[in-house]
Order: C-alpha cells, then structure tokens, then sequence
C-alpha cells in the first residue's frame, strides 16, 4: 500500500490491475480449454499440404495397380493359351510320330531318278535338262512323256473315232489315219501358227471348227484329218509342254480361248513397258527399274508376289538395285515352246490368284457347292469382292458363270433377273475356265 502512494512509478491503479489480473486469468484458463479441446479433437490431423501430397502418391500407386493388375489378367491369358497351344502341338506331334512310323513301315523309297539318264533318248545330258527343277509328280509326267514319244514314232496309223456324238468333229472319221510323225517342234510351230491366225480373225467361228479348217488350209482336205489326229495325241500327250497344253485345254473345251490371249496381251503389255524404261535401248534395266516396272503393270500383286517375279527375273539376295539385267531374255522361249522361269511365274501366279478371285467369291456368297445361286446375289458379291469391276466386265463374268450371251443377260430390276438361277459349282467352273481376274482392291471395312 506503500507503494501505491506513489503514483507516478507504477502509473495504474491497483484496483484496475487487480482487476485486470483477474480477468487475464480467466482468460487463460478458457484459452487452456480451448487448446485442452482442440488438441483431444484434432491432435491425429495431419496438414492439408500433406494429405494433398500423399493423396496425390496414393493415386499414382493406385493406377500403376491397375494396370499391373490388366498386365497380369493378359499374361495369364497368353499363358493359357500358351499351355493350351503346348497341347495342341503334343497332340500333333504324336500324330506325326504315329504317322512317320506307318508311313515307314508301308512306304517305299523314293526312286532313284538317276537310273532313267541310260533310257531317255539324249542321255545324261538331256535328262538333267528335262529334270532341272521338277518334283517327283513332275518327273513321272515327263517320264511318261519319253514313253509315250517314242510308241507314238513307233506308230504308223491311228484308229478313226468313228461319228459318235462325243467325239469333236475334228475327228470324226472311219478308217485308219497316218500318222505324219513330225517333231515336237514342228507341233509346236503349227500351234503358234494356228494362234496367230486365230486372233487375226475378225469373224470368230467355234475353235474346234477354226482348228480344222485351218489345217485344210494348211495341209490340204486330204492330210487335214490325219494332221489333225497327229497334232490331237501330241498335245494331249505332253502335259508339260505350254504351248501344246494350253492349246489342248483350249481344243477341248477345258480353258476358254481369251485365257491364252489375255496371258499374251499382258506379256507383251509388260515387255513394252520395259523397254520404255530402256531409255539407252541396250536391252538392260536395273533391279529397282524392274522392280518399279512389275510394280506399276500389277499393281494388285502384294509385295511377295513381286519378290518371286524378281528371283524369278535374276534377283537373288546379295543382288544390289544397280545391278543389271538382260531384260529380253525375260521373254524368251525354246524352240520347243519352254517359256523361262520368269514367264512360267507369271502364269503360275495368275491361276493362283484366280483361285484366290474365286474362293473369296465362293466365301462371300456363303453357299455350298450344291446350292444354287441368282444373278443378283452373284452380282452383288462380285461387287463387294471387287468393286472395280466395270460393268462390261461384270456382264462378261455374269454372262461366263450363267452361261449366258451378254446380250441376254437380264437388266437389273426385271422379274426374269431374281428367277436365273444355277448351281454354284457348275459357276465357278465356268469362271474358272475363263479369264478371270481382280479390277481393284477390295474396299476395307471401316473400324469400329
């Protein structure tokens, strides 16, 4: 109390302080509360920055999760179908392990061709030309060819035919024949002969009737016949002879005649453009002008196809694009009418891509061989198979299949058009004894 007599040192009251103490007190404790309650509430809270942050990792954790998880269901798959393939192949191997040893026990060895270079006419030397690159099956047909020469020498006349209603009128007759014997080139040079004048013809009469008569014109009405029985057992003799057995097809109704006519419009189709990339005129073109050429005259063929034109051609793997080819040679024939390898590719792939043409023709119909077909379904899955297709062509492939003129051929619409119907396997062998062969791509579906 002393000291509150001296104003001016403490300068404030003491009731005020006293009182003012009071109230900080009170306010300490109510501030120990809150903290006492905030600290029970709230003492396990983490930070919003931190719980951001460890959301943010847990999110991350939680997609790579899931697509490990996607990773594993799809290995898990592969695996099973892997174990399932392990089977499937266990399974065929001891079905070849079963066949290898039947086919051991009951099969005989293969021949020893050899052995034929002391019988075939020409020897060794002859033989390994006649064999160069041919398969067993192969190899049988030229041996029975060897045969079948030398009995048809031995032969002086052959048996007429007589009139009968299957016998082609080229070779309808009583009586014996002589047999001119000639060569096989001398065949071979009348069947070139008789193409020239074909396509040449302006008035196109049946090819059997052209055949005839163009021996009559040739030979003369008295050796027509016996040159025209001659000719007849050479080609159907040497299946591997190309001009006589594309004629022989051709003769017999097996091959239409714009087959053989297309194949060498495109043969000199292609040689022309060749040598148009022949800009010095020395007959050689490079590996890449080749390739360029092939690519541009069948631009449908994939690129294997092109390869197999190009090993046919010379290429070879160590080949580089500036090496050259003699590219006349491409085109040459033998005086028996052997085309090179490069030319037996090329008809080799046009009657595999013909019998691709007819497959997807066959697949898109859904049909069986004994179902029978309409015009206007065949004519739609022509135009989806090959929607290049022009409408002369289209009635051309529509007038083969139904057998039909193309000026008979019902317009699309008519009533007649629903009720022309055939049997689906008598159309694709009219297709495929016809020049049959893809316009343009076929259009791709568009994804989904």
């Amino acid at each position: 109390m002393s000291l509150a007599q001296y104003p001016g040192i403490w300068g404030e009251d003491p009731v005020k302080l006293t009182v003012a103490l009071k109230m900080a007190r009170q306010d300490l404790t109510r501030m120990q509360m809150e903290l006492n309650t905030m600290k029970a509430n709230f003492g396990d809270v983490v930070p919003r920055r931190d719980f951001e942050m460890q959301e943010k990792t847990n999110k991350d954790l939680q997609e790579q999760l899931d697509s490990l998880k996607d990773d594993y269901e799809e290995v898990r798959k592969e695996h099973e179908m892997l174990l399932q393939l392990h089977m499937s192949t266990l399974r065929e191997r001891d079905q070849f392990y079963a066949e290898l040893q039947e086919i051991q026990r009951t099969s005989t060895p293969r021949p020893d061709w050899s052995k034929c270079e002391d019988v075939v006419a020409g020897g060794q030397d002859r033989w390994h030309v006649l064999a160069e690159g041919k398969n067993s099956d192969q190899l049988v047909d030229v041996l029975l060819e060897e045969i079948g020469e030398g009995l048809l020498r031995e032969k002086d006349f052959f048996p007429g035919l007589g009139y009968g209603e299957s016998i082609p009128a080229f070779l309808q007759f009583d009586g014996i024949v002589e047999n001119k014997k000639p060569t096989k080139k001398d065949v071979v040079n009348i069947l070139k002969d008789a193409w020239k004048e074909r396509i040449a013809e302006e008035q196109k009469e049946k090819f059997s009737d052209f055949f005839f008569n163009f021996l009559e014109r040739r030979f003369g009405p008295s050796d027509a016949m016996a040159w025209a029985y001659t000719i007849f057992e050479y080609i159907k003799l040497f299946h591997s002879n190309e001009v006589m057995s594309q004629f022989y097809a051709v003769l017999m109704g097996k091959r239409k005649e714009s087959v053989y006519i297309k194949q060498k419009e495109t043969i000199a189709q292609l040689l022309k453009e060749m040598t148009h990339a022949d800009s010095q005129n020395e007959g050689l073109l490079t590996m890449e002008q080749l390739s360029t050429v092939l690519r541009s005259t069948f631009p449908f063929k994939k690129d294997e196809k092109i390869q197999e034109l190009m090993e046919a051609g010379g290429w070879h793997p160590s080949s580089s694009n500036a090496d050259l080819v003699n590219y006349r040679l491409l085109f040459m024939e033998d005086e028996e009418g052997q085309s090179v390898p490069f030319l037996q590719k090329l008809w080799e792939q046009y009657l595999n891509e013909k019998d691709e043409y007819l497959y997807e023709l066959k697949q898109e119909l859904g049909l069986e061989l004994h179902d029978k077909v309409t015009l206007p379904k065949l004519h739609e899955a022509l135009m989806t198979i090959d929607p290049s297709l022009d409408k002369q062509t289209l009635n051309g492939y529509l007038s083969q299949a139904f057998q039909f003129p193309v000026t008979e051929l019902p317009e699309e619409g008519e009533e007649k058009e629903e009720g022309t119907v055939i049997q689906l396997q008598t159309a694709l062998e009219q297709l495929q004894m016809s020049d049959v062969r893809r316009m343009g791509p076929r259009e791709q579906e568009p994804a989904t």
